[in-house]
């Protein structure tokens, strides 16, 4: 005789385990059979069936379907997971009485192992083959910031013979993101700038009695290389990101691809306004750091009982106006380089929820790598030059 096991009973009990001898065991489902009769029933009969299994020897289940009255898919999963768990444990497994119109929803899952895919392991790459993949990477984001370039210088050109047609409303409104709204952080950290850098000079000089020459030395370096580096980088973590966000969202919406299928040119109705805006503002927020960062200096040598008119003379003295121009030249090329990675980066966007923030942050990075590069170049040319 079937001897049933003691199994609680499972609220108004739709399912009973049982167990007909070590090595067999029954199911059995009578009633209506959905999500609200199955809330208990489901983790119980698993249980039990798990507790079954773990003994030795060959386990087969039936799953009698006999006295269901009302089975929905919330059924149908259930009675999935069973023969799933018995599979998987190597064991036997067999439905009976299951009405006939229920068969076809049954086997819309069949076979039942493609409901529960073995995860893939993915084999480790060597480090020839990861090496191999970097450097094609590497070439091919060489190779789209080279067509890039050609496309934007080519545009840029168009802009100049067409200025008519060139979208002002979005120059403007590009020009005050990246300009008007970045004077504060600008000025904030060019003053800190100018302290800093007046106090660390201040104490080598200080050993040699050369505390006068502080003043025109960090307005030197101010006009020559921090006031356009620092800019850059604030608007390359500001602008070129914002850039890269609003152009990557487009690119993401598929709103590029609808100005490219209506005929007109990305680079030039998005790239080409941003561009001259970064272009524009770049050198008038280097002008206005050198400012902040000069009178930031100013104000720190009065520590050193050095005055105003002082600190004047000797910066007229020692600041040319090739300097400022050599500063501000540079700041116009980091302009360029700024607006344009992130215009860059926006398109290169790929699809997915975090497409826009790997773009984002791909432009800050790749920023920041064009500023030091073009300023490395920029710095040999100067010695090379003179200028």
């Amino acid at each position: 005789m079937p001897s049933q096991i003691n199994s609680p009973s499972i609220g108004a009990s739709i399912a009973k385990w049982i167990l007909v001898d070590p090595q067999t065991a029954k199911v059995v489902i009578t009633g209506k059979v959905d999500v609200y009769s199955l809330e208990n029933v489901w983790t119980q009969i698993r249980a039990q069936q798990n507790s079954w299994l773990q003994s030795s020897g060959n386990h087969s289940l039936t799953f009698d379907a006999t006295n269901i009255s009302s089975l929905d898919g919330s059924g149908i999963a259930f009675l999935i997971d069973i023969e799933e768990a018995q599979q998987k444990a190597g064991g036997q497994f067999s439905l009976v009485g299951l009405n006939p119109r229920y068969e076809p929803l049954l086997k819309e899952f069949d076979p039942i192992s493609n409901l529960f895919p073995v995860p893939a392991v993915k084999a480790k790459r060597g480090f020839i083959v990861s090496t191999g993949m970097a450097t094609q990477n590497l070439l091919d984001d060489a190779k789209g910031l080279i067509t890039f370039t050609g496309h934007l210088a080519a545009d840029l050109f168009w802009s100049l013979c067409h200025p008519n047609q060139v979208r002002w409303g979005d120059f403007v409104n590009a020009a005050v993101q990246a300009g008007i709204a970045a004077l504060p952080i600008v000025g904030l950290v060019s003053f800190l700038i100018g302290v800093i850098l007046s106090f660390q000079a201040a104490i080598g000089m200080k050993q040699f009695g050369a505390v006068s020459f502080v003043g025109p030395l960090a307005a030197l370096g101010v006009v020559r290389e921090m006031g356009p580096l620092i800019t850059a980088i604030l608007l390359a973590g500001r602008s070129s990101a914002a850039f890269a966000a609003e152009i990557g969202t487009m690119t993401v919406n598929n709103e590029v691809d609808a100005l490219v299928t209506g005929g007109l040119s990305p680079i030039r109705f998005l790239v080409v306004p941003r561009v001259l805006a970064g272009i524009l503002v770049m050198p008038i927020l280097t002008l206005y750091a050198d400012i902040v960062s000069i009178f930031a200096s100013m104000v720190t040598m009065l520590a050193y009982d050095i005055p105003f008119i002082n600190f004047w003379n000797g910066m007229l003295q020692t600041v040319t106006i090739e300097d400022i121009g050599s500063g501000l030249i540079k700041a116009t090329l980091f302009g360029v380089v700024v607006s344009a990675v992130g215009c860059l980066r926006g398109m290169q966007t790929g699809t997915g929820a975090a497409a826009v923030g790997i773009s984002a942050t791909r432009a800050v990075v790749s920023s920041i790598v064009m500023i030091v590069l073009v300023d490395g170049i920029f710095a040999y040319i100067s010695y090379k030059t003179g200028f």
